[in-house]
């Protein structure tokens, strides 16, 4: 794509931009920036901006990313009293490699299962990527909000395939933003385990 080219695309994107999505986007970066830094008050972004992704991925036919959202703004809450004081009282750990490998599985079938209700259920554009992606962020969220360090791992791998959902449903902003995520989650894996070690 030449820079003209580039540049063409770019302003089209941002004149169609859904304001829902945008709002969403900038909220979640936040978020995320501020649970990297163990601050609290991540847990209020993370209730604003899964309130408008529900309705983005409601509008885009995503109806367990929908519905994802709404538990996201109840494990926020939680989130916002398990962290206890402004900085994060709570300490950092780690749960065993094979409970994670236990919820590999789990969430394998329980995807698997719900993927064929929603090809035959409902209007679901992407019922497989979809129901996987809400099943892992499920329990990557319970993670976190319990500020077990295995969170950043999961969070690497699902961004990474609703990054990739994201653009296969034109929801560019979106996928910039998941892209964005990865990112923040290898800071967070980093910096979560240097607090760790030094705890």
């Amino acid at each position: 794509m030449t820079y003209p080219a580039f540049v063409d695309a770019l302003a089209r994107l941002l004149t169609e931009l859904s304001p829902l999505e945008a709002g969403g986007a900038a909220l979640g970066i936040v978020y995320v920036i501020l649970a990297v830094r163990e601050i609290r008050w991540c847990w209020a972004f993370a209730f604003l901006s899964t309130a408008l992704y529900l309705a983005v991925f409601a509008r885009a036919g995503l109806p367990m990313q929908a519905g994802l959202q709404a538990y996201f703004i109840a494990v926020a809450v939680y989130g916002w009293l398990a962290w206890g004081g402004a900085s994060g009282d709570r300490p950092i750990t780690t749960e065993g490699w094979m409970r994670q490998w236990l919820a590999v599985a789990v969430i394998a079938l329980t995807s698997e299962g719900t993927a064929r209700l929603l090809a035959t259920e409902t209007h679901s554009v992407d019922p497989r990527l979809d129901a996987l992606t809400t099943w892992a962020s499920v329990y990557a969220t319970w993670l976190q909000a319990r500020k077990i360090r295995q969170n950043w791992l999961w969070w690497i791998a699902i961004d990474l395939v609703i990054a990739w959902l994201c653009l296969r449903h034109a929801l560019y902003l979106s996928a910039v933003l998941y892209a964005l995520f990865v990112g923040l989650a290898v800071l967070g894996w980093r910096a979560w385990g240097r607090e760790a070690s030094r705890a």
